[in-house]
């Protein structure tokens, strides 16, 4: 439960959005200042980069308990911390920005809630906060927050309230924490490819009626449109750890991935891998076919992370196409 958070401040944190438009919280259409570019042809940006230098400063004088009490502390940290808006520009990521602003990855990423770096697409506006920082919403919702929230719900914290797209957004802010190696590890690891060289996706995750049999369960999956006998890659590097044939999945594989992630390939027409081998992303570990229970040629595709079934969709580059 979110309430079992050390909140040291809140009712006095939670309506600052930052020092200098700290009234203008109130209004309908709040949009946090724009920075343009991330050089110092832009003023926007030249004041970002000294707000973060600023508050590296006062994070300092926080370690050494030279801001009076924690919650004296926790409060001036509040007050120094700023948020900005930019829009995303073709060609970079999350780590690039990240080295421009002298700000932690992990610290965009929490504030923006993106469970892996892939999520960052151009034209897409992302907030940049001037406080080494994890953040997390009142309401956790992607197993990313919920690791976050599990492992620093007895750290301090303070509220915070930004506006991404112009909409309120409350969050905790985690001054000067940074991502453990797990956290690292399923945020870096999160990312996957589709396992065909073009995507038509005829059945999403989901509740479904099942076109074979007629009954309405949950789909565990993606169904994707293939001819017969189109290579089929894994989605990430990993371990063969299962190979066989289910009268529903057909010739399958099941392959393992680092950060307890594992990958289904179903329907397969044949199998061109064998079981413990270590296959890449580049590697074809068989063809779509028709076997199974299947009312036409296609993959069905899984991902589970320890063991429960997750949406593939957002995990994935791009969209296929419907």
């Amino acid at each position: 439960m979110m309430h079992k958070l050390k909140i040291t401040i809140i009712a006095s944190i939670l309506n600052l959005v930052f020092l200098t438009y700290s009234n203008a919280y109130t209004a309908p259409s709040f949009r946090h200042p724009l920075i343009t570019t991330l050089n110092n042809s832009d003023p926007v940006f030249i004041q970002y980069q000294q707000d973060v230098e600023e508050n590296r400063m006062l994070l300092a004088r926080y370690r050494q308990g030279l801001l009076g009490s924690e919650p004296d502390g926790l409060k001036k940290l509040a007050q120094g911390l700023t948020v900005y808006r930019y829009i995303i520009k073709n060609g970079e990521d999350l780590f690039t920005i990240a080295s421009r602003c002298t700000i932690p990855y992990e610290t965009i990423a929490t504030l923006n809630r993106f469970e892996h770096p892939s999520l960052l697409q151009p034209g897409k506006e992302l907030l940049l906060p001037s406080l080494p920082a994890l953040f997390v919403p009142l309401k956790t919702e992607t197993d990313l927050e919920k690791l976050i929230f599990n492992a620093y719900k007895d750290k301090n914290a303070f509220l915070l309230r930004i506006y991404p797209e112009e909409k309120p957004l409350d969050l905790y802010c985690l001054p000067d924490q940074g991502f453990s190696g797990t956290e690292r590890a399923f945020f870096l690891n999160a990312a996957f490819r589709y396992p065909l060289p073009e995507v038509r996706i005829t059945s999403s995750f989901g509740l479904r009626k099942n076109p074979v049999t007629g009954t309405v369960k949950v789909h565990e999956g993606l169904d994707l449109a293939a001819p017969v006998g189109t290579p089929v890659y894994p989605c990430r590097d990993g371990v063969v750890s299962k190979v066989g044939y289910d009268e529903v999945y057909g010739n399958y594989i099941i392959i393992t991935h680092e950060g307890g992630w594992t990958s289904v390939y179903g329907h397969l027409g044949s199998i061109q891998t064998s079981l413990q081998s270590y296959v890449r992303s580049s590697t074809v570990i068989g063809t779509v076919g028709m076997t199974g229970q299947t009312t036409g040629p296609h993959l069905h595709f899984e991902l589970r992370q320890e063991g429960k079934a997750r949406d593939p969709s957002p995990l994935l580059p791009g969209k296929g196409k419907n």
